[in-house]
Protein backbone atom coordinates (compact mmCIF):
# COMPACT_ATOMS: atom_id res chain seq x y z
CA UNK A 1 0.00 0.00 0.00
CA UNK A 2 2.24 2.89 1.06
CA UNK A 3 6.12 3.07 1.06
CA UNK A 4 7.54 2.40 4.98
CA UNK A 5 10.45 5.73 4.03
CA UNK A 6 7.23 7.90 3.92
CA UNK A 7 5.62 6.98 7.23
CA UNK A 8 9.32 7.20 8.94
CA UNK A 9 9.86 10.69 7.58
CA UNK A 10 6.31 11.85 8.46
CA UNK A 11 7.23 10.33 11.99
CA UNK A 12 10.36 12.72 12.20
CA UNK A 13 8.99 15.83 11.05
CA UNK A 14 9.11 14.99 6.96
CA UNK A 15 6.58 16.13 4.29
CA UNK A 16 4.19 18.93 5.35
CA UNK A 17 1.25 17.90 2.53
CA UNK A 18 0.41 14.26 1.89
CA UNK A 19 -2.00 12.91 -1.21
CA UNK A 20 -4.91 11.54 0.14
CA UNK A 21 -3.51 8.16 -0.25
CA UNK A 22 -0.61 8.80 2.24
CA UNK A 23 -3.37 10.71 4.48
CA UNK A 24 -5.20 7.27 4.31
CA UNK A 25 -2.35 5.18 5.31
CA UNK A 26 -1.23 7.16 8.59
CA UNK A 27 -5.26 7.67 9.52
CA UNK A 28 -5.03 3.96 8.97
CA UNK A 29 -8.20 4.25 7.41
CA UNK A 30 -9.00 3.47 3.73
CA UNK A 31 -8.41 6.27 0.72
CA UNK A 32 -12.37 6.20 0.28
CA UNK A 33 -12.90 7.05 4.23
CA UNK A 34 -10.40 10.11 3.62
CA UNK A 35 -12.48 11.52 0.28
CA UNK A 36 -15.85 10.81 1.84
CA UNK A 37 -14.08 13.23 4.63
CA UNK A 38 -12.36 15.68 2.66
CA UNK A 39 -16.45 15.76 0.51
CA UNK A 40 -18.49 16.37 4.52
CA UNK A 41 -15.84 18.76 5.34
CA UNK A 42 -14.39 17.03 7.71
CA UNK A 43 -10.81 16.87 6.32
CA UNK A 44 -10.21 20.40 4.84
CA UNK A 45 -7.72 19.67 1.62
CA UNK A 46 -5.20 22.59 -0.41
CA UNK A 47 -5.41 22.50 -3.88
CA UNK A 48 -2.72 23.03 -5.81
CA UNK A 49 -3.57 23.00 -9.10
CA UNK A 50 -5.10 19.95 -9.90
CA UNK A 51 -3.37 18.33 -7.09
CA UNK A 52 -5.47 17.78 -3.92
CA UNK A 53 -3.62 17.44 -0.62
CA UNK A 54 -3.71 17.74 3.22
CA UNK A 55 -1.28 19.27 5.18
CA UNK A 56 0.03 17.14 8.57
CA UNK A 57 -1.63 20.18 10.48
CA UNK A 58 -4.62 19.47 9.39
CA UNK A 59 -4.38 15.61 9.74
CA UNK A 60 -3.54 16.65 13.59
CA UNK A 61 -6.51 18.74 13.70
CA UNK A 62 -8.63 16.19 12.64
CA UNK A 63 -7.36 13.56 15.46
CA UNK A 64 -7.71 16.26 17.85
CA UNK A 65 -11.03 16.94 17.17
CA UNK A 66 -11.65 12.92 17.43
CA UNK A 67 -9.92 12.63 20.48
CA UNK A 68 -11.87 15.67 21.98
CA UNK A 69 -14.72 14.20 21.20
CA UNK A 70 -14.05 10.80 22.00
CA UNK A 71 -15.82 9.24 18.74
CA UNK A 72 -14.90 8.52 15.39
CA UNK A 73 -16.87 9.57 12.58
CA UNK A 74 -18.86 6.96 10.72
CA UNK A 75 -17.59 7.57 7.21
Amino acid sequence: MGDPEILQNALDGGPLLFTPEEAAEMLRVGRTTVYGLMKAGELRPVHIGRSCRLARSELERYVGLLQATGTASEH
